[in-house]
């Protein structure tokens, strides 16, 4: 998977097509992650224990990684990701805009 937690993503398909977020967390195996904001759903919910309320609770469901798109720190595009090796032999995501092509931290 080519985005990781705390990249700035765009939905690009789905319900939430347009929303911008923050990845909080990701999940490799099942090629998904968990967005700020996006994909929130409403569960009903019974009390566990003393520390769980219950009732309505709207939480954030995982966004199939493939209806994401990494926002570029450089030219605030979303953009498809590059892997390119450095001179120092580690690999790096590079935007593959040609106008900006900067390495993405």
């Amino acid at each position: 998977m080519k985005i990781r937690a705390d990249d700035n993503v765009m939905v690009i398909k789905g319900r939430d097509r347009g929303k911008q977020g923050q990845v909080t967390r990701t999940f490799p195996k099942s090629g998904k992650a968990l967005v700020e904001g996006v994909n929130t759903v409403v569960r009903h919910t019974k009390p566990t224990g003393n520390m769980r309320q219950a009732g309505i609770i709207q939480k954030e469901m995982p966004v199939p990684a493939s209806n994401l798109m990494l926002i570029c720190t450089h030219c605030n595009k979303p953009i498809r990701v590059k892997l390119r090796v450095l001179a120092d032999g580690s690999k790096a995501r590079v935007c593959s805009r040609d106008e900006c092509g900067e390495v993405i931290e």
